[in-house]
Protein backbone atom coordinates (compact mmCIF):
# COMPACT_ATOMS: atom_id res chain seq x y z
CA UNK A 1 0.00 0.00 0.00
CA UNK A 2 0.89 3.11 -0.96
CA UNK A 3 0.86 5.74 1.88
CA UNK A 4 -1.54 8.90 1.00
CA UNK A 5 0.90 11.49 1.27
CA UNK A 6 3.39 9.73 -1.41
CA UNK A 7 -0.26 8.50 -3.64
CA UNK A 8 -0.55 12.09 -3.33
CA UNK A 9 2.76 13.49 -4.46
CA UNK A 10 2.90 10.62 -7.09
CA UNK A 11 -0.45 11.89 -8.46
CA UNK A 12 0.63 15.58 -8.38
CA UNK A 13 3.63 14.69 -11.03
CA UNK A 14 3.13 15.29 -14.46
CA UNK A 15 2.12 12.13 -16.60
CA UNK A 16 0.99 10.10 -13.45
CA UNK A 17 -2.69 10.03 -13.73
CA UNK A 18 -2.40 8.57 -17.53
CA UNK A 19 0.92 6.25 -16.90
CA UNK A 20 0.34 2.65 -16.02
CA UNK A 21 3.42 0.53 -15.52
CA UNK A 22 4.34 -2.49 -16.26
CA UNK A 23 7.27 -4.93 -14.88
CA UNK A 24 10.61 -2.97 -14.49
CA UNK A 25 10.51 0.78 -14.88
CA UNK A 26 12.53 3.93 -13.17
CA UNK A 27 10.27 5.89 -10.57
CA UNK A 28 10.22 8.96 -12.19
CA UNK A 29 9.88 7.42 -15.94
CA UNK A 30 6.34 8.63 -17.30
CA UNK A 31 4.57 9.17 -20.83
CA UNK A 32 5.14 12.90 -20.21
CA UNK A 33 4.01 13.68 -24.12
CA UNK A 34 0.45 12.69 -24.49
CA UNK A 35 -2.32 13.29 -27.12
CA UNK A 36 -1.70 16.94 -27.53
CA UNK A 37 1.69 15.77 -28.63
CA UNK A 38 0.13 13.59 -30.80
CA UNK A 39 -2.14 16.23 -32.20
CA UNK A 40 0.76 18.31 -33.08
CA UNK A 41 2.72 16.97 -35.51
CA UNK A 42 -0.43 15.24 -36.64
CA UNK A 43 -1.91 19.57 -37.12
CA UNK A 44 1.32 20.79 -38.61
CA UNK A 45 1.28 17.61 -41.51
CA UNK A 46 -2.25 18.42 -42.54
CA UNK A 47 -0.77 22.47 -42.70
CA UNK A 48 1.96 21.20 -45.45
CA UNK A 49 -0.32 19.02 -47.00
CA UNK A 50 -3.13 21.07 -47.67
CA UNK A 51 -0.19 24.10 -49.28
CA UNK A 52 1.31 21.27 -51.35
CA UNK A 53 -2.46 20.32 -52.85
CA UNK A 54 -3.43 24.14 -53.49
CA UNK A 55 0.71 24.32 -55.15
CA UNK A 56 -0.24 21.47 -57.30
CA UNK A 57 -2.34 23.84 -59.32
CA UNK A 58 -0.36 27.76 -58.66
CA UNK A 59 2.96 26.21 -59.15
CA UNK A 60 2.46 23.07 -61.28
CA UNK A 61 -0.32 24.23 -63.49
CA UNK A 62 -2.83 21.37 -62.56
CA UNK A 63 -6.23 23.41 -63.82
CA UNK A 64 -8.44 20.56 -62.80
CA UNK A 65 -7.49 21.15 -59.37
CA UNK A 66 -8.17 24.45 -59.49
CA UNK A 67 -11.57 24.55 -57.39
CA UNK A 68 -10.00 22.41 -54.78
CA UNK A 69 -6.60 24.33 -54.44
CA UNK A 70 -8.26 27.66 -53.72
CA UNK A 71 -10.00 25.73 -50.93
CA UNK A 72 -6.65 24.19 -50.14
CA UNK A 73 -4.91 26.90 -49.48
CA UNK A 74 -7.62 29.02 -47.14
CA UNK A 75 -8.13 25.74 -45.35
CA UNK A 76 -4.32 25.43 -44.70
CA UNK A 77 -4.12 28.72 -43.19
CA UNK A 78 -6.80 28.07 -40.81
CA UNK A 79 -4.74 24.89 -39.82
CA UNK A 80 -1.76 27.26 -39.38
CA UNK A 81 -3.44 29.19 -36.73
CA UNK A 82 -4.07 25.98 -34.50
CA UNK A 83 -1.12 23.89 -35.41
CA UNK A 84 0.74 25.45 -32.53
CA UNK A 85 -1.69 25.34 -29.26
CA UNK A 86 -1.54 21.98 -29.01
CA UNK A 87 1.85 22.91 -27.45
CA UNK A 88 0.20 25.62 -25.58
CA UNK A 89 -1.98 23.32 -24.00
CA UNK A 90 0.79 21.24 -23.39
CA UNK A 91 2.98 23.54 -21.34
CA UNK A 92 2.89 23.96 -18.05
CA UNK A 93 4.17 27.45 -18.30
CA UNK A 94 1.96 28.15 -21.24
CA UNK A 95 2.10 32.32 -20.63
CA UNK A 96 6.01 32.25 -21.96
CA UNK A 97 5.63 30.98 -25.06
CA UNK A 98 6.21 34.58 -26.74
CA UNK A 99 9.55 34.35 -25.66
CA UNK A 100 10.25 32.11 -28.48
CA UNK A 101 9.64 34.81 -30.90
CA UNK A 102 11.27 37.47 -28.80
CA UNK A 103 14.80 35.59 -28.50
CA UNK A 104 15.41 33.77 -32.52
CA UNK A 105 18.41 31.46 -32.68
CA UNK A 106 18.99 28.59 -34.04
CA UNK A 107 20.51 26.16 -31.32
CA UNK A 108 17.05 25.42 -30.24
CA UNK A 109 14.98 23.71 -32.65
CA UNK A 110 11.68 25.10 -31.04
CA UNK A 111 13.11 28.77 -31.53
CA UNK A 112 14.09 27.51 -35.35
CA UNK A 113 10.24 26.73 -35.60
CA UNK A 114 8.99 29.83 -34.17
CA UNK A 115 10.69 32.07 -37.13
CA UNK A 116 10.15 29.15 -39.51
CA UNK A 117 6.57 29.00 -38.70
CA UNK A 118 5.95 33.08 -38.68
CA UNK A 119 8.16 33.26 -42.41
CA UNK A 120 5.75 30.19 -43.18
CA UNK A 121 2.58 32.04 -42.04
CA UNK A 122 3.61 35.26 -43.98
CA UNK A 123 3.84 33.05 -46.90
CA UNK A 124 0.01 31.59 -46.98
CA UNK A 125 -1.20 34.86 -45.90
CA UNK A 126 0.38 36.89 -49.03
CA UNK A 127 -0.44 34.26 -51.46
CA UNK A 128 -3.85 34.45 -49.72
CA UNK A 129 -4.12 37.86 -50.61
CA UNK A 130 -2.96 38.02 -53.90
CA UNK A 131 -5.45 35.11 -55.22
CA UNK A 132 -8.72 37.14 -53.92
CA UNK A 133 -7.34 40.85 -54.29
CA UNK A 134 -9.74 41.16 -56.77
CA UNK A 135 -12.32 39.62 -54.87
CA UNK A 136 -12.16 42.58 -52.36
CA UNK A 137 -11.86 45.35 -54.82
CA UNK A 138 -14.88 44.22 -56.59
CA UNK A 139 -16.72 43.44 -53.09
CA UNK A 140 -15.51 47.16 -51.75
CA UNK A 141 -17.12 48.76 -55.05
CA UNK A 142 -20.57 46.41 -54.92
CA UNK A 143 -20.99 47.06 -51.09
CA UNK A 144 -21.19 50.98 -51.62
CA UNK A 145 -24.54 50.54 -52.93
CA UNK A 146 -25.98 48.05 -50.14
CA UNK A 147 -27.52 49.82 -46.91
CA UNK A 148 -27.29 48.38 -43.43
CA UNK A 149 -25.03 47.84 -40.60
CA UNK A 150 -23.66 44.52 -42.03
CA UNK A 151 -22.74 45.82 -45.18
CA UNK A 152 -21.31 48.66 -43.92
CA UNK A 153 -18.89 46.75 -41.65
CA UNK A 154 -17.99 44.27 -44.70
CA UNK A 155 -17.21 47.32 -47.01
CA UNK A 156 -14.81 48.65 -44.29
CA UNK A 157 -13.44 45.12 -43.33
CA UNK A 158 -12.99 44.62 -47.73
CA UNK A 159 -11.40 48.23 -48.26
CA UNK A 160 -8.66 47.24 -45.45
CA UNK A 161 -8.26 44.11 -46.69
CA UNK A 162 -7.54 45.86 -50.19
CA UNK A 163 -4.71 47.47 -48.79
CA UNK A 164 -5.08 50.08 -50.93
CA UNK A 165 -4.50 48.31 -54.12
CA UNK A 166 -7.54 48.94 -56.36
CA UNK A 167 -6.08 48.33 -59.62
CA UNK A 168 -7.77 45.36 -61.80
CA UNK A 169 -6.77 45.86 -65.02
CA UNK A 170 -5.40 42.86 -67.04
CA UNK A 171 -1.46 43.61 -65.99
CA UNK A 172 -2.11 44.34 -62.62
CA UNK A 173 -4.15 40.50 -62.43
CA UNK A 174 -0.58 39.18 -63.89
CA UNK A 175 0.78 40.42 -61.71
CA UNK A 176 -0.98 38.91 -59.09
CA UNK A 177 -0.98 35.49 -60.62
CA UNK A 178 3.03 35.62 -60.77
CA UNK A 179 3.52 36.58 -57.36
CA UNK A 180 1.02 33.23 -56.62
CA UNK A 181 2.75 31.17 -58.39
CA UNK A 182 6.40 32.80 -56.80
CA UNK A 183 4.69 32.51 -53.10
CA UNK A 184 3.63 28.64 -53.46
CA UNK A 185 6.56 27.75 -55.24
CA UNK A 186 9.01 28.97 -52.13
CA UNK A 187 6.40 27.85 -50.29
CA UNK A 188 6.36 24.07 -50.69
CA UNK A 189 10.09 23.73 -48.84
CA UNK A 190 9.24 25.88 -46.20
CA UNK A 191 6.15 24.12 -45.18
CA UNK A 192 7.86 20.56 -46.29
CA UNK A 193 10.78 22.00 -43.90
CA UNK A 194 7.96 22.81 -40.93
CA UNK A 195 6.40 19.46 -40.99
CA UNK A 196 9.49 17.97 -41.70
CA UNK A 197 11.49 19.97 -38.27
CA UNK A 198 9.07 17.81 -35.96
CA UNK A 199 9.85 14.44 -37.38
CA UNK A 200 13.74 16.28 -36.85
CA UNK A 201 12.25 16.70 -32.99
CA UNK A 202 11.96 13.30 -33.00
CA UNK A 203 14.83 11.56 -34.71
CA UNK A 204 17.50 13.46 -32.77
CA UNK A 205 16.71 12.40 -29.32
CA UNK A 206 19.51 9.78 -28.90
CA UNK A 207 17.99 8.72 -25.85
CA UNK A 208 15.22 7.23 -27.61
CA UNK A 209 15.82 4.09 -29.68
CA UNK A 210 12.60 4.29 -31.67
CA UNK A 211 12.70 7.97 -32.61
CA UNK A 212 16.42 7.76 -33.58
CA UNK A 213 16.28 7.34 -37.08
CA UNK A 214 17.91 9.56 -40.20
CA UNK A 215 14.49 8.80 -41.81
CA UNK A 216 11.84 10.29 -39.07
CA UNK A 217 11.74 14.12 -40.54
CA UNK A 218 11.53 12.10 -44.68
CA UNK A 219 8.70 10.01 -42.99
CA UNK A 220 6.77 12.52 -41.27
CA UNK A 221 6.48 15.15 -44.34
CA UNK A 222 5.44 12.12 -46.82
CA UNK A 223 2.86 11.11 -44.11
CA UNK A 224 2.15 14.96 -43.85
CA UNK A 225 1.45 15.22 -47.79
CA UNK A 226 -0.25 12.25 -47.24
CA UNK A 227 -3.19 13.20 -44.60
CA UNK A 228 -3.32 17.19 -45.71
CA UNK A 229 -4.53 15.79 -49.40
CA UNK A 230 -6.85 13.37 -48.00
CA UNK A 231 -8.38 15.73 -44.91
CA UNK A 232 -8.90 18.57 -48.12
CA UNK A 233 -10.43 15.89 -50.68
CA UNK A 234 -13.00 14.59 -47.85
CA UNK A 235 -14.19 17.55 -46.28
CA UNK A 236 -15.17 19.18 -50.43
CA UNK A 237 -16.59 15.95 -50.58
CA UNK A 238 -18.77 16.26 -47.51
CA UNK A 239 -19.33 20.06 -47.32
CA UNK A 240 -20.51 19.93 -51.57
CA UNK A 241 -22.51 16.53 -50.79
CA UNK A 242 -24.33 18.16 -47.80
CA UNK A 243 -25.20 21.62 -49.63
CA UNK A 244 -26.62 20.00 -52.03
CA UNK A 245 -28.81 17.23 -50.03
CA UNK A 246 -29.65 20.80 -48.18
CA UNK A 247 -31.14 22.06 -51.42
CA UNK A 248 -32.68 18.77 -52.55
CA UNK A 249 -34.88 18.26 -48.97
CA UNK A 250 -35.76 22.23 -48.20
CA UNK A 251 -38.69 23.65 -49.04
CA UNK A 252 -37.43 26.68 -48.89
CA UNK A 253 -36.26 28.64 -52.41
CA UNK A 254 -32.72 28.35 -53.04
CA UNK A 255 -30.63 30.40 -55.19
CA UNK A 256 -29.19 27.49 -56.89
CA UNK A 257 -30.75 23.89 -57.68
CA UNK A 258 -29.14 20.69 -56.45
CA UNK A 259 -28.26 20.02 -60.11
CA UNK A 260 -26.59 23.80 -60.01
CA UNK A 261 -25.16 22.89 -57.19
CA UNK A 262 -24.05 19.11 -58.49
CA UNK A 263 -22.08 17.94 -55.33
CA UNK A 264 -18.52 16.91 -55.31
CA UNK A 265 -17.36 16.16 -58.94
CA UNK A 266 -15.78 12.50 -59.64
CA UNK A 267 -13.36 14.07 -62.17
CA UNK A 268 -11.63 16.09 -59.56
CA UNK A 269 -12.03 13.40 -56.72
CA UNK A 270 -10.47 11.28 -59.05
CA UNK A 271 -7.14 13.31 -60.19
CA UNK A 272 -6.53 14.53 -56.83
CA UNK A 273 -6.71 10.62 -55.43
CA UNK A 274 -4.07 10.07 -58.26
CA UNK A 275 -1.46 12.19 -56.05
CA UNK A 276 -3.16 10.63 -52.56
CA UNK A 277 -2.09 7.27 -53.79
CA UNK A 278 1.27 8.51 -55.71
CA UNK A 279 2.82 9.96 -52.18
CA UNK A 280 0.76 7.61 -49.76
CA UNK A 281 2.85 4.41 -51.99
CA UNK A 282 6.07 7.00 -50.95
CA UNK A 283 5.31 6.98 -47.26
CA UNK A 284 4.38 3.48 -47.01
CA UNK A 285 7.67 2.61 -48.90
CA UNK A 286 9.61 5.07 -46.47
CA UNK A 287 8.05 3.51 -43.04
CA UNK A 288 8.72 -0.39 -44.21
CA UNK A 289 12.65 0.82 -44.93
CA UNK A 290 12.71 1.95 -41.80
CA UNK A 291 11.09 -1.24 -39.90
CA UNK A 292 13.88 -3.55 -42.46
CA UNK A 293 16.65 -1.53 -41.70
CA UNK A 294 15.63 -1.42 -37.72
CA UNK A 295 15.52 -5.84 -37.76
CA UNK A 296 18.41 -6.25 -40.21
CA UNK A 297 20.85 -4.09 -38.04
CA UNK A 298 19.36 -5.72 -34.94
CA UNK A 299 21.41 -2.73 -32.52
CA UNK A 300 21.35 -3.22 -29.13
CA UNK A 301 18.20 -1.82 -28.37
CA UNK A 302 16.65 -4.14 -30.93
CA UNK A 303 15.15 -6.62 -28.22
CA UNK A 304 12.86 -3.80 -26.60
CA UNK A 305 11.62 -2.64 -30.08
CA UNK A 306 10.75 -5.72 -31.04
CA UNK A 307 8.44 -6.50 -28.24
CA UNK A 308 6.97 -3.34 -28.39
CA UNK A 309 6.46 -3.22 -32.07
CA UNK A 310 5.69 -6.80 -32.74
CA UNK A 311 3.72 -7.40 -29.07
CA UNK A 312 2.80 -4.80 -27.01
CA UNK A 313 1.84 -2.38 -30.39
CA UNK A 314 1.21 -4.99 -32.58
CA UNK A 315 -2.73 -3.95 -33.34
CA UNK A 316 -2.08 -0.32 -33.06
CA UNK A 317 0.98 -0.66 -35.46
CA UNK A 318 0.09 -3.59 -37.97
CA UNK A 319 -3.75 -3.39 -37.74
CA UNK A 320 -4.94 0.12 -37.04
CA UNK A 321 -1.64 1.92 -39.06
CA UNK A 322 -0.93 -0.01 -41.46
CA UNK A 323 -4.31 -2.07 -42.33
CA UNK A 324 -7.06 0.03 -41.78
CA UNK A 325 -4.65 3.20 -42.63
CA UNK A 326 -2.63 2.05 -45.35
CA UNK A 327 -3.37 -1.31 -47.28
CA UNK A 328 -7.49 -0.80 -46.91
CA UNK A 329 -7.57 2.92 -48.15
CA UNK A 330 -4.80 1.66 -50.65
CA UNK A 331 -6.92 -1.22 -52.46
CA UNK A 332 -10.05 1.38 -52.28
CA UNK A 333 -8.35 3.94 -54.15
CA UNK A 334 -6.66 1.84 -56.79
CA UNK A 335 -10.04 0.02 -57.79
CA UNK A 336 -10.98 0.95 -60.80
CA UNK A 337 -14.43 2.84 -61.01
CA UNK A 338 -14.06 4.92 -58.30
CA UNK A 339 -16.82 6.42 -56.96
CA UNK A 340 -17.21 9.47 -54.45
CA UNK A 341 -18.70 7.82 -51.70
CA UNK A 342 -15.44 5.09 -51.82
CA UNK A 343 -12.56 8.05 -51.97
CA UNK A 344 -14.37 9.34 -48.90
CA UNK A 345 -14.39 6.08 -46.92
CA UNK A 346 -10.49 5.71 -48.03
CA UNK A 347 -9.93 9.27 -47.03
CA UNK A 348 -11.45 9.16 -43.23
CA UNK A 349 -8.88 5.51 -42.94
CA UNK A 350 -5.96 7.72 -44.45
CA UNK A 351 -6.56 10.50 -41.86
CA UNK A 352 -6.80 7.50 -39.49
CA UNK A 353 -3.72 5.93 -40.47
CA UNK A 354 -1.68 8.94 -40.14
CA UNK A 355 -3.28 9.49 -37.04
CA UNK A 356 -2.19 6.42 -35.84
CA UNK A 357 1.81 6.69 -36.86
CA UNK A 358 2.10 9.70 -34.70
CA UNK A 359 0.32 8.16 -32.01
CA UNK A 360 2.58 5.40 -32.10
CA UNK A 361 6.01 6.95 -32.51
CA UNK A 362 5.01 9.94 -30.07
CA UNK A 363 3.49 7.73 -27.62
CA UNK A 364 5.32 4.06 -28.84
CA UNK A 365 8.41 5.92 -28.15
CA UNK A 366 8.04 6.31 -24.25
CA UNK A 367 6.60 2.98 -24.11
CA UNK A 368 9.34 1.48 -23.07
CA UNK A 369 11.31 1.78 -19.78
CA UNK A 370 14.94 3.12 -20.24
CA UNK A 371 15.49 -0.23 -18.00
CA UNK A 372 15.06 -2.00 -21.14
CA UNK A 373 13.05 -4.02 -19.06
CA UNK A 374 9.71 -2.15 -18.29
CA UNK A 375 6.78 -1.13 -20.33
CA UNK A 376 4.42 1.93 -19.64
CA UNK A 377 0.95 2.51 -21.30
CA UNK A 378 -0.83 5.61 -22.07
CA UNK A 379 -4.76 5.64 -19.96
CA UNK A 380 -6.15 8.50 -22.27
CA UNK A 381 -8.34 10.49 -19.92
CA UNK A 382 -12.27 10.21 -21.13
CA UNK A 383 -14.17 12.52 -18.70
CA UNK A 384 -11.91 15.40 -17.32
CA UNK A 385 -11.77 15.99 -13.43
CA UNK A 386 -9.30 18.92 -13.66
CA UNK A 387 -7.33 21.26 -15.90
CA UNK A 388 -4.99 18.62 -16.92
CA UNK A 389 -6.85 16.25 -17.27
CA UNK A 390 -9.16 18.45 -19.93
CA UNK A 391 -6.14 19.29 -22.03
CA UNK A 392 -3.98 15.96 -21.71
CA UNK A 393 -7.29 13.75 -22.56
CA UNK A 394 -9.99 13.08 -25.27
CA UNK A 395 -12.03 16.45 -24.87
CA UNK A 396 -8.58 18.57 -25.52
CA UNK A 397 -7.49 16.57 -28.64
CA UNK A 398 -11.29 16.99 -29.66
CA UNK A 399 -10.96 20.74 -29.53
CA UNK A 400 -7.90 21.08 -31.30
CA UNK A 401 -9.58 18.81 -33.91
CA UNK A 402 -12.87 20.80 -34.45
CA UNK A 403 -11.46 24.40 -34.05
CA UNK A 404 -9.30 24.74 -37.71
CA UNK A 405 -13.26 23.81 -39.34
CA UNK A 406 -14.68 26.84 -37.09
CA UNK A 407 -11.80 29.29 -38.25
CA UNK A 408 -12.37 27.75 -41.85
CA UNK A 409 -16.36 28.42 -41.59
CA UNK A 410 -15.32 32.23 -40.96
CA UNK A 411 -12.53 32.67 -43.54
CA UNK A 412 -15.02 31.06 -45.73
CA UNK A 413 -17.69 34.04 -44.79
CA UNK A 414 -14.89 36.33 -45.80
CA UNK A 415 -13.25 34.85 -48.70
CA UNK A 416 -15.60 32.19 -50.02
CA UNK A 417 -13.66 29.39 -51.83
CA UNK A 418 -15.73 26.57 -51.80
CA UNK A 419 -17.07 26.54 -56.41
CA UNK A 420 -20.64 24.80 -56.55
CA UNK A 421 -19.56 23.90 -59.81
CA UNK A 422 -16.80 23.29 -61.92
CA UNK A 423 -15.36 26.86 -64.21
CA UNK A 424 -17.53 28.93 -61.59
CA UNK A 425 -15.67 32.21 -61.53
Amino acid sequence: MIPEAAHGAELAIHGAEWTIKELFTYPNEYIYWTIQIVMYPYLTGLVAGAFVLSSLYHVFGQHELKNIAKFALVFSFALLIVAPMPLLFHLQQPQRNFEVMLTPHFTSAIAAFGMVYSFYMAIVASEIWFVYRKFFVEQTIALKTKEGIGNTLLRYLYNILTLGAYDVSEEALHKDERAVKLLAGLGIPVACFLHGYAGFIFGSVKANALWMTPLMPVIFIMSAIVSGIALCMLTDIVIMEWKKFRVKTSKKPWEMTAEEIGGAEIHIIKKTSTYLLGFLIAAITLELIDLIFRGYTAMKSWDILRTVIYEKDFNKIFIMQYGMGNVVPFILLLLPGLTVRRAAVAAVLVLFGVFMMRWNVVIGGQAFSLTFAGFMHYHLPIIPHNAETFKEGLFGALFMGVLPFVLFWIFNKIVPCLKFKQGEE
